[in-house]
């Protein structure tokens, strides 16, 4: 099911969505000029984490091959940092829907979520 294209367009407009929230939180925390640097550099640096630390069979070439359990928690951490953003910047029920779509998303891409969890490479990315 973790294949399935609109799962996959769901995976691809929550990370955009993780991001986006990332950047708010960071202009919001602050009142002085460091707010520009943090909304721009903490989002610059979820995808750097997100892009870099890969597993195996990922369909890109991982630069940092790393065991699914880290990658995972990674994963859940980012995203886990932006529904807080959400919640700490005044939008509660922004942030409680996305923490429910992100966990139906994962209940949904059951396939590769139990993969990561028990390290096991997953080959359903392989076509």
């Amino acid at each position: 099911m973790n294949t399935h294209p609109l799962n996959l367009g769901l995976r691809f407009f929550l990370e955009i969505v993780m991001l986006i929230a990332l950047a708010y939180c960071g202009l919001h925390i602050t009142e002085n000029w460091t707010r520009y640097i943090l909304a721009l550099a903490i989002p610059v640096i979820a995808a750097i984490l997100w892009g870099i630390f890969r597993i195996p069979n990922d369909p890109k070439p991982a630069p940092v091959v790393t065991r699914g359990v880290i990658r995972l928690l990674l994963e859940w951490f980012l995203f886990s940092l932006a529904v807080w953003g959400l919640y700490a910047c005044g939008y509660i029920q922004l942030s409680i829907i996305m923490a429910v779509v992100v966990l139906l998303h994962y209940i949904v891409s059951y396939d590769r979520t139990w993969a990561m969890l028990r390290n096991k490479p997953y080959n359903g990315f392989v076509k």
